[in-house]
C-alpha cells in the first residue's frame, strides 16, 4: 500500500485538480466529460460550500495525486467518487485512498458509479468491499453495505 494522506481540498488545489480532469485518457476512462475552467471552478466552489459533501485531496509523496469525495444525491443515496491524476495511475493510490476515506465516512450504504470499461476502478471498489448493485449500459452502480 502506498503511503498517502487525505486532507480537505483547498482552493490552492483546484488548478491541479482542474488539469488532472482535462487528460483525454482519464476522461475516456471515467466516461465523464472534462469541464472548462469556469465550470470546474464553480462546481468546486459549490462542493466546498456544501455541508453535505466531504471532499479530500489525495496526497502521495507530498504531491496532489487526486481527490475523493462523498456527497448526498437524491433522498437517501450517499455517493462516493474519486479522480486520480494519470501520472499517479497503477500505484495502488486509489485503492488506498478509498480505504482511508471509508474510515472517515461511516454512512452506509454508499454508492459509486463506474464506467463498465474501467476495470481498474471496478477493482478499486471491489477491493474496498463494494459489490455490483445495478449494471447499466455504459455505467454501473456499485454499493457498499457495511
Amino acid at each position: 500500500m502506498p503511503n498517502i494522506a487525505l486532507r480537505p481540498v483547498l482552493p490552492a488545489d483546484l488548478p491541479i485538480l482542474f488539469q488532472q480532469q482535462l487528460d483525454p485518457q482519464a476522461v475516456a476512462m471515467s466516461a465523464y466529460p472534462a469541464k472548462d475552467r469556469g465550470e470546474f471552478m464553480r462546481h468546486w466552489e459549490g462542493i466546498m460550500k456544501n455541508k453535505n459533501a466531504t471532499a479530500r485531496a489525495i496526497l502521495y509523496k507530498e504531491k496532489i495525486a487526486g481527490h475523493i469525495i462523498c456527497w448526498k444525491e437524491g433522498k437517501y443515496e450517499q455517493r462516493i467518487g474519486y479522480w486520480i491524476g494519470k501520472e499517479f495511475w497503477r500505484r495502488g493510490i486509489a485503492s488506498t485512498a478509498v480505504a482511508e476515506f471509508l474510515l472517515l465516512m461511516k454512512t452506509r450504504p454508499l454508492f459509486a458509479e463506474v464506467a463498465n470499461h474501467n476495470l481498474a476502478s471496478q477493482k478499486v471498489l471491489q477491493k474496498n468491499g463494494f459489490t455490483l448493485h445495478d449494471e447499466g449500459g455504459k455505467i454501473s452502480m456499485y454499493k457498499l453495505e457495511k
